[in-house]
C-alpha cells in the first residue's frame, strides 16, 4: 500500500492552471451572484471542458471522483449507477444543477448521477463544497455541482466546431461521442449525443455453501444521452436560451441496492429534460425566469424468477424567478421566488404529489479591495415540513497572497419518494429489503467552515479546510424486525428489513486539502501536478448501524497529472480510499477496508484535427468494490480516434 500512495503522490493532480485558480478573477455561478472566485468565501472548483477533454474519464462521475472532497459511490463503472458525496454527506444531501435548475430526483438520490448533459456540450462543471440551502432550497447540504452548457453561458467568442471521439475496447465496449457548436452575432446552438455500451465483464460464479450457489453473470450497461440547445441575445438586453435532452440508461443492477440472494436485478432508466430561460440585462442588474421540467421513468426488475417488477414515472416542474440589482460599486442584491410540483406513480409507492414554495434574499458586500461579505436568507415551504428558514453568511480576506475564508449556514432536506414509500405497496415482501416510512420528518444541519488559499509561487498553490456539520433527524435505513415496524408494509413475521427512520443526532468533522503545481517546461509542453487530502469522521449519539450516514470513506486521496505536448499527450487519475470493511455472507460479497485505482490515457495528435487515443482503466487490476455487493470493473483497456473541425 506504501507504493501505492507513492505512485498516487507522484502522478496526482488536483486541478490545471484553470481550474480553482483561487487568487485570480475566475467568475462562478453556483454562489447564486456571479463573483470572482477570490471572494467567495468559499471552497470552489472549477472544471473546464479542456481538462476533461485531457482526462482518462468516460463519465460526469469519473470527471466528479478527481475532485478533492467529492466521493464517488459507483455500482458499475462507465456511469451505469453512482450516488455522489460531498464531505461525508449521504448521496441525499448534493444538489446537482444544470444551467442553475435543479435536477435532483423526486424517486430517489440514486438517480442524482444521471446528468442529461453530453461531454461537448459541457462549458465547465464548478462544485461549490459545504450548504447552499439559503441559495438553492433543500438537499444543498454537502454541496452543489452546477453543471454549465455552453449555450446558456456568457461567452462572447465566435466559434464553429465539429468534434467527436469513437473509441472500442474490451467486452465489446463502444464509447461514442458527437457535438457540434456554433456562435456568432448573438446567436448561439449546439447539440451533442453520447453512446457508451458493453455486455460488462462476467462476474464469476460463487459457492456459498452446499446449499448455496450464485450463478455467473454479465455486469452489462447501455447508456445513451443526447442534448439540443440554443440561445439569442435581442435588442434592450434580451436574451433567451432554451435546451432539451433525453438520457437512457440500461444496466445490470444485481446487489446494487441490496444483499439478498434472491437479487438478480435489471433496471431501465429514462430521463426527458428541458428548460427555458428568459433573461434581460440592465445597467445596473439582470432578471431572469426559468422554467424547467424533468420526466422521468424507471423500470426495476428484482428477479426474473418471480414478480418482483416495480415501475415509477415521476414528473419534477420547477419554476424560478431571480433579480439582481448592484445599487453601487460596493453592494449587490439579489431575491427570488421559486415554485416546484413533484409527483410520482408507481406500482410499489402508490401515487402522491408535492408542492414546494421558496423565497430568498441575499446580498454582496465589498468594504475594501480584500474584504467581501455575503450574506442569505431563504424561506421555504414544503407539504412534508411545512415552513423552514435557511440562513448563511461567507467572509473572505484577501492578504497578499492569502485568502482567508469562513462560511457557516443552515440547510433542510425532505425525504423523497423512496424513503417515505418503497415497498409499501408489496405483498409478503421478502426478507432483507428496503422499507419505506411515511411519517418522516426533514432533516436539518448547521454547518461551519474556515480555510486559507495560498499562493506560494507562481507555479505552486495550496488550499486547506476545516469543517464541521451538526446534523438532527438524518434519514436512513436501519435493520428492523417486523414487530417494530407498525403496520406499514406486507412483511413476513419475525423477518428483519431494511427500514427508513430518522436518526436523532449526528456530527461531521472534516479537513480536506490541496496542493497544485504547474510549470510550463518549454514553448512545446506543459505539466501540471498535485494531491487532495479529505478527512472525515462522523459519529450518532445513538450508534445505530445504518447504511449509508457512514459509509463515507474516512481518509480519501485523489490525484491527477496531465503532461501535454505538441504531438502528444498523458493523462492520469489515481484514487486511494480507507473506509469501513463490509462483508455480506449470505451472497459472499466483502468490501475491503481500502483499496488504490489508477487510470491512465495516452493521446497522439497526427495533425490539428486528428488524433488517436489509447485508455486503460483499473491499470492495477485492483479487485474491490464502492458498494457492498456490487463488483467495480477490473481492468478495461480501450481505444480510438479523436477529431475537431
Amino acid at each position: 500500500m506504501r507504493a501505492n500512495l507513492l505512485i498516487l503522490a507522484l502522478i496526482s493532480t488536483i486541478t490545471l492552471s484553470a481550474q480553482t485558480d483561487f487568487l485570480d478573477t475566475v467568475m462562478v455561478t453556483s454562489t447564486n451572484i456571479l463573483l470572482p472566485l477570490n471572494q467567495t468565501g468559499r471552497n470552489v472548483t472549477v472544471i473546464s471542458q479542456a481538462e476533461i477533454e485531457a482526462l482518462p474519464v468516460n463519465s460526469l462521475d469519473e470527471i466528479l471522483q478527481t475532485v478533492t472532497g467529492v466521493e464517488i459511490q459507483s455500482r458499475n463503472g462507465f456511469g451505469a449507477q453512482a450516488d455522489i458525496l460531498i464531505r461525508g454527506s449521504t448521496f441525499t444531501q448534493v444538489l446537482v444543477l444544470i444551467d442553475g435548475m435543479k435536477l435532483n430526483d423526486p424517486l430517489t438520490a440514486h438517480f442524482n448521477g444521471n446528468i442529461p448533459v453530453t461531454k461537448a456540450e459541457i462549458e465547465s462543471i464548478e462544485v461549490l463544497r459545504g450548504p447552499a440551502a439559503a441559495m438553492y432550497g433543500p438537499d444543498a447540504v454537502g454541496g452543489v455541482i452546477n453543471v454549465r452548457t455552453k449555450t446558456f453561458a456568457n461567452s462572447t467568442k465566435k466559434e464553429k466546431s465539429i468534434s467527436g471521439e469513437l473509441m472500442f475496447g474490451d467486452r465489446q465496449l463502444v464509447r461514442s461521442s458527437q457535438g457540434f457548436s456554433h456562435q456568432s452575432d448573438g446567436f448561439k446552438v449546439g447539440g451533442g449525443l453520447n453512446i457508451i455500451r458493453s455486455i460488462g465483464q462476467i462476474v464469476e460464479e460463487r459457492i456459498i455453501d452446499e446449499n448455496t450457489t450464485l450463478d455467473a453473470y454479465d455486469n452489462y450497461f447501455d447508456i445513451k444521452t443526447a442534448g439540443l440547445s440554443f440561445s439569442k441575445n435581442f435588442k434592450n438586453g434580451f436574451k433567451a436560451a432554451a435546451r432539451i435532452a433525453y438520457d437512457r440508461r440500461d444496466f445490470s443492477a444485481r446487489y446494487f441496492y441490496t444483499t439478498s440472494t434472491f437479487d438478480k436485478s435489471i433496471e431501465t432508466t429514462q430521463n426527458y429534460w428541458s428548460h427555458f430561460q428568459l433573461s434581460k440585462l440592465n445597467k445596473n442588474g439582470m432578471t431572469d425566469f426559468n422554467i424547467a421540467y424533468k420526466y422521468n421513468t424507471d423500470i426495476f426488475v428484482f428477479s426474473p424468477d418471480f414478480p418482483s417488477t416495480n415501475e415509477h414515472v415521476t414528473d419534477f416542474l420547477n419554476i424560478n424567478l431571480n433579480h439582481e440589482h448592484r445599487l453601487n460599486e460596493k453592494i449587490r442584491l439579489k431575491g427570488g421566488l421559486q415554485f416546484d410540483q413533484r409527483t410520482i406513480e408507481s406500482n410499489d409507492r402508490g401515487n402522491h404529489d408535492d408542492l414546494h414554495f421558496g423565497a430568498y434574499g441575499m446580498g454582496h458586500f465589498t468594504p475594501s479591495e480584500q474584504f467581501a461579505i455575503t450574506a442569505s436568507l431563504r424561506l421555504d415551504y414544503d407539504e412534508n415540513f411545512d415552513f423552514e428558514v435557511s440562513p448563511q453568511v461567507n467572509l473572505s480576506y484577501q492578504l497578499g497572497q492569502l485568502i482567508l475564508r469562513g462560511s457557516a449556514g443552515r440547510s433542510i432536506r425532505a425525504a423523497d419518494y423512496t424513503e417515505r414509500y418503497v415497498s409499501n405497496n408489496l405483498e409478503n415482501l421478502t426478507p432483507g429489503r428496503s422499507l419505506g416510512n411515511p411519517f418522516l420528518q426533514a432533516e436539518s444541519s448547521w454547518s461551519e467552515e474556515v480555510g486559507i488559499d495560498a499562493l506560494v509561487t507562481d507555479q505552486l498553490k495550496f488550499k486547506a479546510t476545516f469543517f464541521l456539520r451538526q446534523s438532527a433527524e438524518l434519514i436512513d435505513y436501519v435493520s428492523t424486525n417486523e414487530s417494530e415496524i407498525n403496520g406499514i408494509g406486507s412483511l413476513q413475521e419475525g423477518a428483519d428489513y431494511f427500514f427508513a427512520q430518522n436518526i436523532s443526532e449526528v456530527n461531521t468533522t472534516g479537513f480536506e486539502t490541496e496542493v497544485q503545481y504547474v510549470q510550463t517546461l518549454n514553448d512545446d509542453s506543459n505539466m501540471s501536478l498535485g494531491l487532495g487530502y479529505t478527512y472525515l469522521n462522523t459519529t450518532n449519539e445513538e450508534d445505530q448501524i445504518s447504511v449509508y450516514i457512514s459509509s463515507h470513506a474516512r481518509h480519501l486521496l485523489t490525484g491527477r497529472m496531465i503532461y501535454e505536448h505538441k504531438f502528444f499527450n498523458i493523462g492520469l487519475t489515481g484514487l486511494y480510499k480507507d473506509r469501513t470493511a463490509q462483508f455480506a455472507p449470505g451472497i459472499g460479497r466483502s468490501l475491503s477496508p481500502s483499496y488504490f485505482l489508477l487510470n491512465a490515457v495516452v493521446g497522439l495528435r497526427l495533425n490539428e484535427q486528428l488524433s488517436i487515443s489509447l485508455q486503460m482503466n483499473n491499470v492495477t487490476d485492483v479487485v474491490y468494490q464502492n458498494i457492498l455487493g456490487a463488483d467495480m470493473p477490473r481492468r478495461w483497456f480501450m481505444g480510438g480516434v479523436k477529431f475537431q473541425l
